[in-house]
């Protein structure tokens, strides 16, 4: 849904609970139930809820990242030149931007995993726990270890029952718990994985890109935060909003926005859609939508000569 390639998330965690999940009300999906079974209705396909809690971990102080005059590169290519930036607690931050940009060496330079060529990257001093979910998360499981020893043996001072009822949160069924990994498509190994990422007490979450990781919606993802960095011109745009507001800022977000729903609308057909919007509907919705692009655009433009004049 987004012209931007891939995300990078950070939460700063206050209390150590996300829901994430997709659906209707109780009331609303028992009359579905109900029509479902006089056979009134075809079954649609329904995301699964994933309940997320980590390990209590105690309360962090304020500053929680603090990135000042940050130099790195890699040979003669430049990733950041005097970059800053600074995290407080219970801020959710959503890092975007172009592939090659950087954003998968943030977090490498947050966990010191990668050091800098200039500046500095400094962790809060009081109770700041990080933890890091990275891209290749997934392939450091071993494929001959069921889905509960894999868990069991990340697992510290946790009892049976526990980790029994975390693997269940994160949809695994009772009759998968001795399957090997080997036997798990795609989107199980990056949930165990996330089950492992799970265990560990944490109030800083640093996710490299999560909608990879576990079949979420982008979009989705980008309504949690609340604030938006992008990476650009080797430093770090900051916006001190969500992921609307960011958009509203920015003319060029905008415009790759529109473009991308516009081309899923436009696969969409080929997909049993829930809508019995007509293809004519559609390109009416896709029309006004590009229209309301144009004026807001015009407007923008209005208020930025206005501005120049006065």
């Amino acid at each position: 849904m987004l012209g931007l390639d891939h995300r990078l998330f950070m939460w700063v965690v206050d209390k150590c609970t996300l829901i994430l999940t997709e659906g209707d009300s109780a009331k609303a999906l028992a009359k579905l139930e109900r029509l479902q079974e006089e056979e009134l209705v075809e079954k649609p396909f329904q995301r699964k809820q994933m309940k997320i809690r980590f390990p209590e971990h105690g309360r962090s102080g304020r500053s929680v990242v603090t990135i000042n005059n940050l130099e790195f590169g890699f040979g003669d290519k430049v990733l950041f030149n005097k970059a800053n930036l600074t995290i407080e607690r219970g801020e959710k931050l959503a890092i975007i931007g172009p592939n090659g940009c950087g954003k998968s060496t943030l977090p490498k330079l947050i966990m010191d995993l990668e050091k800098p060529r200039g500046g500095e990257v400094l962790l809060g001093e009081h109770n700041v726990l990080p933890n890091y979910f990275e891209q290749n998360q997934v392939e450091a499981l071993h494929l001959n270890k069921t889905v509960l020893e894999t868990v069991v043996e990340a697992a510290e001072d946790w009892r049976s029952d526990d980790i029994k009822g975390l693997l269940g949160r994160c949809n695994f069924k009772a009759d998968m718990l001795d399957r090997k990994v080997s036997l798990l498509s795609g989107g199980e190994k990056a949930r165990l994985a996330f089950c492992k990422f799970m265990l560990k007490p944490s109030s800083l979450l640093v996710l490299d890109e999560p909608t990879n990781h576990l079949d979420i919606p982008s979009k989705e993802m980008l309504e949690i935060v609340n604030r938006v960095v992008e990476v650009k011109d080797c430093n770090l745009q900051d916006y001190a909003g969500d992921y609307n507001y960011y958009l509203e800022k920015n003319l060029d977000a905008r415009m790759r926005e529109l473009e991308r729903e516009a081309e899923l609308e436009e696969k969409a057909p080929k997909i049993k859609a829930k809508s019995k919007m007509s293809k004519a509907e559609k390109e009416a919705l896709k029309k006004q939508k590009r229209q309301a692009f144009q004026q807001a655009k015009q407007k923008s433009k209005g208020t930025n000569n206005s501005k120049r004049w006065n």
